[in-house]
C-alpha cells in the first residue's frame, strides 16, 4: 500500500506547535485542518481549513473530527469524549484520548508512574488548600494543580509556612522538592507497527519566575550511560502507554546520579524546537511519521544546539516589537523562528532562536548572547 497524501488529517490547537507541525507536513504534501478557540491563532494562515471552536466543547471537537479521517492534538486539553466517540465511529485518533485523558490528571500520572515502577518524586494527593495546610510538610515542597496546569502554570513551589497561602484550593499533589544535578528531556517516537526512536536527551534551563524553560542544550552534557538510562525510561513508559507519535518525558537527574520522571506530554513539545536544525529529522516531521505508521526517522545529532525560548517582556502588552533582532541575526549559527503572534504578554511564548555550533562553550555564550539581545516589547 503506498502513502496516501490525500489523507485528512485534523490538529486541536492552532497554536507554535501545531505551526512548525504544518511546516513538515507541507514536505509530504498534506493538507491539515486546525480548530483553534481564537480567531487569529498562528495556524491561521498556514491552512486552508481553519474552524474556529473551543478544543474542550464536545460539539466543537465532534463536528471538526467528523471531516478529518486522523485527529492528532498539539495541546492536551481537549474534550476527550468527543475523541473517544470519533474513535468508536472509525476515525483514527493519536495518541488515543485515554492517553490524553491521563496526562490531563497530574494525580493520575504520578499513579501511573508508581503502578509501573517508573522512578518519580515522592508525592501526597490533597484535595484543598486546608488540607495541604494540615500535613505539616516539610519545606520545601511543590504543589501542583491535578487539572488545566500548562506553561508553568498550576505549579508553586512552597518554601516556608507564609507561603502556604499561596497554594492552590483545589485537587492536586504535594511533591518533595528535588535538590537535581540537571533537569533533562527525552522525545521518543512510536508508530503502529511498533518501531521505537528516542532522541538524545537534552538540557533544559528553566525561568525562575515562569516557570518556562528559558535555555536548552542539545545533547545534554552527561554520561553515555546517563543517557543511555534516561532514553530507556522514556521508551519503557511509550511502550506501556502503547502510544502512536511523539511523546516528550521531562526528568530530573539527582545529585545520586538517579532519573526521575517529572511530567509526561504526548505531542510535540517546546524541548525539542532545536531538532528542526540540529537533528536529522525535526520532532515534528517524527511525529507525522510516526501517526501516519510511516519508518522513523534518523534522530542521529547533526550538530550541537541550543535553544532560547523567546518571552514577552515582563511589563509590556500589545503590538509586538521584536528588539535586537538584527545583532541576533548577524550572529553565525542562530535561526530565529516566530510564531505568528501579533500580541505580546508578560512570558507568553512568542517564538525561539536555534543556535548551533560545535563547541559547548561557544554555544552557551551565544545563548546569553541571544538572550541579553534580543527583547521583545510593545
Amino acid at each position: 500500500m503506498g502513502f496516501d497524501q490525500n489523507i485528512r488529517i485534523g490538529v486541536l490547537g492552532g497554536g507554535q506547535l501545531g505551526r512548525m507541525m504544518i511546516q513538515s507536513a507541507i514536505d509530504f504534501n498534506l493538507d491539515i485542518s486546525v480548530l483553534d478557540g481564537d480567531s487569529n491563532a498562528p495556524c491561521k494562515n498556514l491552512v486552508e481549513n481553519f474552524v474556529k471552536g473551543k478544543l474542550t466543547d464536545f460539539d466543537a471537537v465532534y463536528s471538526f473530527g467528523k471531516n478529518c479521517d486522523l485527529i492528532t492534538i498539539e495541546i492536551e486539553n481537549v474534550n476527550t469524549d468527543a475523541l473517544v466517540k470519533l474513535q468508536n465511529e472509525g476515525k483514527k485518533v493519536c495518541p488515543d484520548p485515554a492517553i490524553i485523558k491521563l496526562i490531563q490528571n497530574k494525580v493520575h500520572q504520578k499513579q501511573f508512574y508508581t503502578d509501573n515502577n517508573i522512578p518519580n518524586s515522592p508525592y501526597t494527593i490533597v484535595n484543598s488548600l486546608q488540607e495541604l495546610k494540615s500535613l505539616g510538610l516539610d519545606y520545601p515542597f511543590v504543589n501542583k494543580l491535578a487539572t488545566e496546569g500548562y506553561d508553568g502554570r498550576g505549579v508553586e513551589v512552597i518554601r516556608s509556612q507564609e507561603e502556604l497561602e499561596n497554594g492552590f484550593d483545589a485537587p492536586g499533589l504535594a511533591e518533595d522538592y528535588i535538590q537535581f544535578e540537571k533537569e533533562i528531556s527525552v522525545l521518543v517516537a512510536r508508530n503502529k507497527s511498533g518501531e521505537v526512536k528516542s532522541f538524545p536527551p537534552v538540557e533544559l534551563v528553566f525561568h525562575q519566575k515562569a516557570n518556562l524553560i528559558e535555555y536548552l542544550f542539545s545533547p545534554a552534557n552527561i554520561s553515555e550511560e546517563a543517557s543511555d538510562a534516561a532514553k530507556n525510561i522514556a521508551l519503557k513508559i511509550i511502550e506501556l502507554l502503547e502510544m502512536e507519535g511523539l511523546l516528550a518525558v521531562e526528568m530530573f537527574l539527582t545529585r545520586e546520579g538517579e532519573f526521575l520522571v517529572n511530567e509526561i506530554a504526548p505531542r510535540t513539545h517546546n524541548s525539542g524546537h532545536q531538532t528542526i536544525e540540529g537533528t536529522v529529522t525535526s520532532q515534528f516531521e517524527q511525529h507525522i511519521r510516526a501517526i501516519l505508521n510511516l519508518p522513523l526517522g534518523s534522530t542521529d545529532v547533526i550538530i550541537p544546539s541550543g535553544m532560547v525560548n523567546l518571552l514577552g517582556e515582563n511589563g509590556f502588552t500589545g503590538t509586538a516589537i521584536y528588539q535586537g533582532i538584527e545583532e541576533v541575526m548577524a550572529l553565525e549559527g542562530t535561526h530565529i523562528h516566530l510564531y505568528g503572534k501579533k500580541i505580546t504578554k508578560p512570558f507568553r511564548k512568542m517564538g525561539h532562536v536555534t543556535i548551533t555550533d560545535n563547541n559547548l562553550d561557544r554555544l552557551k555564550e551565544k545563548a546569553k548572547f541571544v538572550k541579553s539581545k534580543m527583547k521583545i516589547i510593545a
